[in-house]
């Protein structure tokens, strides 16, 4: 049963005497024991990771490079996706790395078994990695003075019914508008540089690194500060998908330790707004390696998101974002926050590698 036989007659001699002398080993977990200290190591179990190419990814990348993954025995495939709910629900991917959505809460409301199951993107005051960015000219010519000014405007955003919509919203109606006083158009994010450069938009919700990329090439400014519309937003979730929990719980708590190993480096990198710390170098490294953006400069420049080191998740944000797809007539169904979440495996996680402390895994 454990093709012994490629391990050679001496090693089989030896489990052979050991098994019937000791019978210490009468489970599998006991022959994996010995197969782990005669170096005889089982292959990496591959898992698929769905990304949308947004700066929150970096806690994956950080864990895949600096070996986390392989050292609990994960290997890692990333892909990018715009829609990973199918997949997810499938298990053609196993993992999904998004912003909360109104049919992320569809499905789940479906009967669906897909969890939210860690934070890895939100807007402490500071880091506002999800701005609203508007054509230079635009701004520059007057037109474009303050959000009440957006009526008629088309505005790139990443998905109907996604987090940064819930944004958007705030921000209109602080200025007395509503969603449908604008254009909204639907492209991946880093489209939307291209389509503030070429006029084929007048403004953008976008995501870091896309924000900076569109303000350094002179194309747009930055017309929403720092400190954003809607602080501490939840934007960007850590799903699971359902027969992965099912089917390989013990590999989902893993994958959660090494994510998280991954998001407390980061944080380590993170100072005034910036990717400023004392690692910053190191982790500005690893994203030029894993991410379309090359420039380092532009990474040192961004302003990067805030992730709960610990994978915590605002469940007051994720019931106002909720809300708001309730309101726009989004949600098919009744769903809540509380039947989305599972925070078990952050919970186990934490019990191994305990609460964050700067500087440490």
């Amino acid at each position: 049963m454990f093709n012994l036989y490629c391990c050679g007659r001496g090693l089989l001699g030896f489990f052979a005497r050991t098994l019937s002398a000791l019978r210490l080993l009468p489970t599998i977990v006991g022959l994996s024991t010995l197969f782990y200290a005669y170096g005889i190591h089982a292959e990496p179990s591959t898992l698929k990771v769905a990304l949308v190419q947004s700066a929150s990814d970096a806690p994956f990348f950080i864990a895949d490079k600096k070996g986390y993954f392989a050292q609990e025995g994960i290997h890692v495939e990333f892909l990018v996706m715009r829609d990973m709910i199918a997949p997810l629900a499938t298990g053609q991917i196993d993992i999904g790395a998004t912003s909360t959505s109104a049919g992320l809460f569809n499905a789940i409301a479906r009967g669906i078994e897909i969890k939210i199951v860690a934070d890895k993107g939100s807007t402490p005051v500071g880091y506002d990695y999800q701005p609203i960015l508007v054509r230079k000219d635009l701004v520059e010519s007057g037109k474009v003075k303050s959000f009440a000014d957006f009526k008629g405007l088309k505005v790139a955003a990443f998905n109907k019914g996604s987090a940064s919509m819930s944004t958007l919203n705030e921000a209109l109606t602080k200025a007395g508008l509503k969603l449908s006083d604008i254009n909204v158009v639907y492209m991946p994010f880093p489209q939307h540089v291209l389509a503030l450069r070429n006029g084929a938009v007048d403004a953008s919700i976008t995501v870091e690194p896309s924000a900076t990329e569109a303000i350094t090439s002179g194309a747009a400014i930055r017309f929403s500060g720092n400190d954003g519309v809607y602080p501490d937003h939840q934007l960007a979730v850590v799903i699971y998908g359902g027969q992965f929990i099912k089917q390989k719980p013990e590999l989902a708590k893993k994958f959660m330790v090494a994510y998280l190993r991954g998001a407390r480096d980061y944080n380590d990198a993170l100072k005034d707004g910036k990717l400023a710390g004392q690692n910053a170098a190191e982790i500005i490294a690893i994203l030029t390696k894993y991410t379309a953006i090359k420039n380092p400069e532009t990474f040192k420049k961004m302003t990067p998101n805030g992730i709960n080191p610990n994978g915590t998740l605002n469940m007051v944000s994720l019931k106002k974002d909720l809300l708001f797809y309730k309101d726009q007539g989004l949600i098919e169904g009744a769903v809540s926050v509380e039947q989305s979440v599972d925070t078990s495996f952050v919970e186990a996680a934490m019990k191994e590698i305990g609460p964050y402390v700067q500087g440490h895994k």
